[in-house]
């Protein structure tokens, strides 16, 4: 930090040691200028003279008054302005009072708006300069008197100009601060939907694959005696179910690693070119699953191949929960214009899936999962039970998110 700074920030701290150091320099400047006579007897000539008791009196006075003038603006300046005047009327030759009256009117117009700037420099402006035109021992035309209305003039209009000056540096840094705060608001926002979508994915892997592995340990542990065969079979499915979890896990753990972990897996996120292999899996843990595609190759962004991914691996976990063993599920994915439609049925006679059709209070969270991830992509979903039994899931998502659109221009 330089001298000049150190030095504003004191001043800036002690704003009546600075008014007071201004108010004697004005003094300082008014007592020079009052021993001064313009007015020779031969024309213009500079005289020394001393100055009448009552002009050092006024001085002291305006002069004193500037010291609390941003505490009291408008009364310093009423102050200074009577001293003038006084000054005007009974001075000959005059002691430059007006100078106090300046700086007051100045602190006036830079600590109030434009409009009362006007009407308080007007009025200072007419008083002063018609009291020394009219009513003082000069001639009204005197350069004196044309003096006192340029210099109010310039007070007032010096003040209104720093007034603006602030208010604009003011607007500048409140829009700075308020910039900055979006920035960290927006930032926030973000961490959080990242938060939201990592706890959805850990959701949907770990309901998916806990569900499989639960079923067919259930079945390995029922033919353990009788079909050691089949149990290991199930055994093995078990195995593959629970290392396809903990790859998907690492994936998704490896998103919140930081610069200095180790490398996060590269394997691509799981989407609809893996359809038939979920269903796959499914049919190995006994539910039935028959899979209709009409979407005639579309290739989706990668946010919707996961989301739809993750609606259909959600839907089936949960007709394997909670349908009963002699369910059936049907998936279809329909292109339908810009939108891609996933569906899946199952005709099931179980308690209602994950909470459904509200998720209320007793709920699991897979349908508010699926339907956080359809309104991420401004997408629609509708949940419910079917007519005669079962339960449907419908999702319409955007073939086109509005970034990849934005990417293709």
């Amino acid at each position: 930090m330089s001298t000049l700074t150190r030095a504003r920030c004191r001043l800036r701290a002690h704003p009546f040691a600075l008014d007071a150091a201004l108010a004697a320099g004005v003094l300082v400047c008014m007592l020079a200028g009052s021993f001064v006579d313009p007015h020779g007897p031969d024309g213009i000539t500079w005289e020394l003279r001393a100055p009448d008791p009552l002009s050092l009196v006024l001085m002291t006075l305006g002069a004193a008054a500037l010291a609390f003038r941003r505490r009291a603006p408008r009364r310093v300046l009423a102050l200074a302005g009577g001293a003038s005047v006084v000054e005007s009327v009974t001075g000959d030759p005059r002691a430059p009072v007006a100078m106090c009256a300046v700086v007051a009117l100045y602190t006036v117009a830079s600590t109030t708006d434009r409009p009362t700037t006007w009407r308080i420099g007007l009025l200072t402006t007419t008083v002063l300069t018609g009291t020394a035109m009219i009513a003082g021992p000069l001639p009204w035309y005197a350069q004196e008197n044309l003096a006192i209305f340029a210099w109010t003039g310039i007070g007032a209009t010096a003040g209104d100009a720093v007034r603006s000056r602030r208010a604009f540096v003011r607007a500048i840094r409140e829009r700075a601060e308020r910039a900055e705060r979006t920035r960290e608001e927006e930032a926030r926002r973000r961490v959080a939907e990242e938060r939201l979508r990592i706890a959805r994915d850990l959701h949907d892997v770990v309901a998916h694959h806990i569900a499989l592995i639960n079923v067919q340990a259930g079945v390995a542990a029922h033919v353990m005696d009788r079909r050691p065969d089949q149990a290991k079979e199930a055994l093995a499915h078990v195995r593959e179910a629970s290392r396809s979890a903990l790859g998907e896990l690492r994936a998704t753990v490896g998103l919140l690693r930081q610069s200095g972990d180790p490398e996060a897996p590269t394997e691509p996120a799981p989407g609809l070119d893996r359809l038939d292999e979920l269903a796959g899996t499914f049919r190995s843990a006994g539910l039935r699953v028959e899979v209709a595609r009409a979407d005639q190759g579309t290739v989706l962004p990668a946010a919707v191949d996961l989301a739809a991914y993750r609606i259909v691996q959600e839907a089936l976990t949960n007709v394997r929960k909670h349908a009963g063993d002699a369910a059936k599920a049907e998936v279809s994915v329909v292109r339908v214009g810009p939108h891609i439609e996933i569906t899946v049925l199952d005709d099931g006679t179980g308690d209602d899936q994950d909470g459904a059709p509200g998720d209320g209070p007793g709920g699991g969270h897979g349908l508010l999962g699926m339907r956080e991830r359809v309104a991420a992509l401004r997408g629609t979903l509708t949940t419910g039970p079917r007519y005669g039994g079962g339960f449907r899931v419908h999702a319409i998502l955007p073939v086109e998110t509005r970034t990849s659109a934005q990417d293709g221009l």
